[in-house]
């Protein structure tokens, strides 16, 4: 907790009418919280303190609802955290890691591109297959900057009634521009799909349509990021709306190798046929490679012993495409099954008819 000077300094100052000491002095307080791991703590007296700068009407409208613990409605639309992993714990191309610190370093930087007229981005659209790495991507900004990430829960933010979906989204983004973080829209397929769809309603449009307009407005100092499995159902009206969009890939080989030795890094794998391993383990995402590496990892420690073997890694790498091809099969034969009592109608009808084409002869 704060020293007792600490303390004194921060009624003195306030008392004397300094802001700029009362602000300085809150903000060492605030450093002094996260050293000790009270980060929670730390980013409520940076937001207090931030928010004590502001003329009194827009302290007034920040903190309509303290956002660190979602409380009444909020708190089925919004989940909170704090990441402490950074950019450095991503196994990401070159490419993607360099856009993502360039997002955090305009962050840090606000206010020196604000002076020559510009502003950081703030919207972040990234797209590419499950498992490689988009939203940890969202949770690594999030621990690089020190904000808490809000993960923005669609299952409680769309309703079957008519306008609701809009006003909770209402609620989401007011929150957005009063309460500094990263906001993570998770799969945002479900609220941004394609204003053309065959099987669209009014109601998914008028969604879609406030959800543009929100993203239209500021965003104070968080940052909104979105993710898809599914880019190509987007409505391209979204794409506009985002600063930047980023496209995730299937690891390289080079990565795939560079995920199973970090993962296993506690190990020996000198024995390991690494070409072998990663040529097997082609066509997996990064977090199925991670999974891989931890089930031979266990199957290494409940073996009472610490080296990784070949032998190790290539059932676990087989076990995570068998999950890939069950999932495949179950689709194939649940788009097969209404095709079946068809053709077995069609060859008794069939049968009969012969059957009685055959009496007829017989009759004759």
């Amino acid at each position: 907790m704060a020293s007792a000077q600490q303390l004194i300094g921060l009624v003195k100052s306030h008392a004397e009418g300094n802001s700029e000491r009362f602000f300085d002095l809150a903000m060492q307080l605030a450093a002094s919280e996260e050293q000790k791991g009270h980060r929670t703590l730390a980013e409520q007296l940076r937001q207090w303190a931030e928010a004590g700068k502001q003329p009194d009407g827009a302290l007034a409208r920040s903190v309509p609802t303290p956002i660190v613990a979602p409380r009444g409605e909020l708190s089925d639309l919004i989940k909170a955290s704090y990441p402490s992993n950074k950019l450095n714990d991503l196994i990401l191309p070159e490419s993607l890691h360099s856009q993502l610190a360039a997002i955090v370093k305009e962050s840090r930087l606000a206010a020196r591109l604000e002076e020559s007229g510009l502003k950081p981005r703030r919207h972040l659209l990234l797209a590419g297959p499950p498992g490689t790495g988009k939203t940890l991507s969202a949770s690594a900004i999030a621990g690089e900057l020190k904000y808490p990430l809000y993960t923005v829960l669609l299952h409680g933010l769309i309703s079957k009634f008519m306008g609701e979906t809009a006003q909770k989204l209402r609620l989401v983004f007011d929150a957005i521009v009063n309460h500094r973080g990263i906001y993570l829209f998770d799969e945002i397929d479900a609220l941004a799909g394609a204003r053309t769809s065959s099987n669209d309603v009014g109601e998914a449009r008028r969604v879609l349509n406030s959800f543009l307009q929100f993203l239209d407005e500021k965003s104070g100092g968080s940052i909104v990021v979105a993710t898809t499995n599914l880019p190509q159902i987007l409505d391209h009206a979204i794409l506009r709306r985002f600063d930047v969009v980023l496209r995730y890939e299937l690891p390289s080989e080079p990565a795939i190798e560079a995920t199973f030795l970090r993962r296993l890094s506690g190990f020996d794998v000198d024995s390991v046929d690494w070409k072998l391993v990663i040529r097997k383990a082609h066509g997996l995402s990064t977090s199925d490679v991670v999974l891989a590496a931890e089930d031979a990892a266990r199957s290494a420690v409940l073996s009472d012993h610490r080296n990784i073997l070949t032998s190790d890694l290539l059932p676990a790498i087989e076990s995570r495409y068998s999950l890939q091809r069950i999932g495949a099969d179950i689709g194939t034969k649940s788009s097969q099954t209404p095709l079946a009592p068809r053709s077995r109608k069609k060859s008794q009808v069939s049968s009969k008819k012969g059957a009685r084409k055959n009496t007829k002869r017989r009759t004759r």
